[in-house]
């Protein structure tokens, strides 16, 4: 999945957004278990929430998923994407804050670039609250979470997650737009895999 850049956007709080309990599974068995310190980056200054995050994946997306994602975004849209998105069974994984808060995990992908660093695609649904929806906010169309993060082959991975997010398809570059991406809501740092990948 290739991300672009496009225009900021005020974002939730990632304890907001992870709204639904979300536990290991029976038979579930983790490729690999990230555990990072998350800076929210929309509160700066006295008020920045920090936290542990823990990532769990218990499998990797397929070629066939990936592209069936992608075919839903161009032919159709976002709303296609998510419906799409949200139909992917089983679970590639869970992601949860230290207080138990979490969500399932519906697209993951690792690529490794030549010097051994492996870099981690993640995506899912947005759980809506009942407020955005009867209120008809703005934020309601941010209907993604996307995580991206970098594990050097030495040392903590870095990171960033935006729990908002709007996907589109931008038809001139033929790439994947995500709004407010560049804004680094979440900052993931001292990312520590407890569990080798496969």
């Amino acid at each position: 999945m290739t991300l672009s850049r496009s225009s900021s956007y005020p974002i939730l709080v990632l304890s907001v957004a992870l709204g639904t309990a979300s536990w290991a599974s029976a038979g579930e068995k983790p490729v690999v278990n990230l555990t990072a310190f998350a800076v929210d980056m929309s509160s700066p200054g006295s008020e920045t929430r920090t936290g542990r995050l823990d990532i769990t994946i218990v499998r990797w997306s397929t070629d066939a998923e990936r592209e069936s994602l992608r075919e839903a975004l161009i032919a159709k849209g976002s709303d296609a994407l998510l419906t799409a998105l949200q139909g992917t069974k089983p679970r590639v994984g869970y992601i949860q804050t230290a207080t138990g808060v979490g969500w399932d995990l519906r697209y993951a992908r690792q690529y490794r670039t030549g010097d051994g660093t492996r870099r981690i695609v993640i995506a899912t649904d947005r759980p809506i609250s009942y407020w955005e929806a009867a209120n008809g906010a703005r934020s309601a169309d941010y209907e993604f979470t996307l995580a991206e993060v970098r594990l050097p082959k030495n040392g903590k991975g870095t990171g960033k997650l935006v729990n908002a997010a709007k996907v589109s398809w931008n038809k001139e570059t033929r790439a994947i737009e995500v709004e407010n991406y560049e804004n680094e809501p979440v900052r993931l740092s001292e990312i520590v895999a407890t569990r080798s990948a496969k």
